[in-house]
Order: C-alpha cells, then structure tokens, then sequence
C-alpha cells in the first residue's frame, strides 16, 4: 500500500489537473461532462501503469 501512495496516487493527481487544463484549454467545443470522464480515465489509466511499472521496495534478506 505504500507503494500507492508515493507513487500512483500523485501521478494520478498531476495527470488529472494536466488533462484537465489541456482540454479546457483546447477543446472547449467538447462538452463538460465527456471532459470530465477523459480525465477520470487519463487518471485511471496513468494509476494503474505506475502501480505496474514501478517496483516494490525490496525486502531485506535477514528478515
């Protein structure tokens, strides 16, 4: 569970706040509530990748 927090949980929260800029930035014909699920599923997507991509931390041998 530590691994979540250190990782997956704030680049969830800059993946959400970056797709959200951009596509109320860009895309203002697109309406608000498909905005909105984009950036859930950017943020989703981006947390289950780094829960994947990044290790856990190492056990010690001695213990």
């Amino acid at each position: 569970m530590k691994r979540a927090l250190t990782f997956a949980i704030p680049i969830m929260l800059i993946v959400a706040g970056l797709a959200w800029w951009y596509l109320n930035k860009e895309f203002q014909d697109v309406p608000g509530t498909h905005r909105v699920y984009i950036t859930i599923g950017a943020a989703l997507l981006s947390g289950v990748l780094s829960w994947f991509l990044f290790p856990e931390e190492p056990k010690d041998p001695g213990e």
